[in-house]
């Protein structure tokens, strides 16, 4: 949510800021419209509640002296009834300014390279094994290089079919040395963070509508959630939701100040309006895993925190040995709630691209203003907290990255170093005879 008081101070670069989100500038200027209205009829109410304490003390006055004050009462009555007709225009505005403001995007942080869509993102910097050289992976020539999902299905460890028939397309199963991988994958993850200093949480996967309006999700991207039937529920679209509304309504001690959280949940998307995008494979699922990094911190040192954070997630991919570039997401392409973006991408070999993998952002206080998650400044004045969180990382994606790029000529596929302690010290994954 926007600070409504800087809004009506700085309406004209509120309206430039916003535009390059994609904003009408005329919301906002019919949304201050309302807001002043609202504001007018404040004072109105207040000041003909002032004029009915008084009207009632002069009939108090009139009855003690015996006196008629049947034209005060009269009068009164008028008052109460002036009251309570402004009492519900006033709730009307309030709906109406609140509708708008909530459908209202996080402004950019000033270094944030404007532009409509993903052609405006810039790379920041990328990153391979030395033994690649300047190319981004180990396999740009060979011919035999496959798509991760054939690897798995011609491994036996991921099916595709049997997840379609029984939960729908874009879900699958992981059958044995797919399970294991994934597991070792999620594990070291998190045991990664935890040395990072990131505390570990498993949270609810079922949250209420208030923590999805908290992080953001809400209003505005309903029609993507899995919704509980006939509650005001739904299936988390990422541990985000759950991690930051963790001190929903809360004021945190300064002190602990950065406080940084990290869990492995499932999430759950219907991605609408993405037909035809990767329907095949680990990229684009209604269900997956993802490790979440969730940090509060003082407005003073977010940004520094979003620079530890993006590293967090790519200390991951530098230790499983995967080539990736780190790019900042421009006005157009960036999340509803985020001030400043970097997308993490990992190469894929089979489609001679980086695909997305980890997104770390900063929302600022703009999750915080709707979650009322505060702290005491220096002063002792109470401040809203900056919320920041990142993937560190899908893991489905991970698992296909790891499949492309350590994938042998004869259908094996070797295991990254890091992950072979997890996995009883196995090297390799070999074809085994589909069930």
């Amino acid at each position: 949510m926007l600070d409504m008081r800087y809004m009506r101070k700085n309406s004209s670069e509120v309206k430039q800021r916003l535009e390059n989100r994609g904003v009408n500038p005329e919301t906002i200027d019919e949304l201050l419209e309302l807001d002043q209205k609202r504001r007018d009829l404040i004072q109105k109410v207040e000041s003909l509640k002032a004029q009915r304490n008084e009207v009632s003390d002069k009939i108090a006055f009139a009855k003690r002296q015996k006196e008629d004050a049947s034209e005060a009462i009269l009068q009164m009555k008028q008052v109460g009834s002036d009251i309570k007709s402004l009492d519900n225009e006033q709730t009307l505005l309030d709906e109406q300014v609140r509708e708008i403001a909530a459908h209202l995007p996080n402004m950019a942080a000033s270094d944030v390279p404007v532009g409509p869509d993903e052609s405006a993102n810039v790379e920041q910097r990328k990153w391979a094994p030395e033994e690649y050289g300047s190319r981004p992976h180990a396999l740009e020539e060979a011919s035999w290089v496959k798509a991760h999902y054939e690897i798995g299905e011609n491994l036996g460890i991921l099916d595709f079919e049997r997840g379609a028939k029984v939960s729908g397309a874009r879900f699958l199963y992981y059958v044995g040395d797919g399970a294991r991988l994934e597991r070792a994958v999620y594990n070291f993850m998190l045991d990664e963070h935890r040395q990072e200093g990131y505390t570990e949480m498993i949270t609810p996967i079922v949250v209420n509508d208030s923590a999805m309006f908290g992080t953001g999700q809400y209003p505005k991207f309903q029609d993507d959630a899995y919704r509980v039937e006939g509650l005001n529920q739904t299936y988390i679209p990422t541990a985000e939701v759950p991690l930051t509304n963790y001190y929903s309504g809360e004021e945190l001690p300064s002190e602990d100040l950065p406080i940084k959280f990290t869990a492995l949940s499932p999430s759950f998307r219907k991605e609408a309006g993405s037909a035809g995008k990767d329907t095949r494979g680990l990229i684009r699922l209604h269900q997956f895993n993802k490790v979440e990094m969730v940090k509060f911190t003082k407005p003073e040192d977010s940004y520094e925190e979003l620079e530890k954070m993006t590293l967090d997630a790519e200390n991951i991919l530098q230790k499983l040995n995967l080539p990736y570039h780190v790019i900042v997401l421009s006005t157009g392409d960036m999340g509803f709630s985020a001030a400043k973006t970097y997308d993490i991408e990992v190469w894929m070999p089979q489609q001679n691209v980086y695909r997305e993998i980890s997104s770390v952002s900063n929302t600022e206080d703009f999750q915080a203003r709707r979650m009322h998650i505060t702290y005491r400044d220096a002063d002792n004045k109470l401040q809203l907290v900056h919320t920041l969180n990142g993937s560190g990382l899908a893991v489905g994606r991970t698992v296909a990255a790891i499949l492309e790029n350590y994938q042998n000529d004869d259908g094996s596929v070797t295991i990254p170093e890091v992950l072979r302690p997890y996995l009883g010290g196995q090297e390799k994954l070999e074809p085994t005879p589909h069930h």
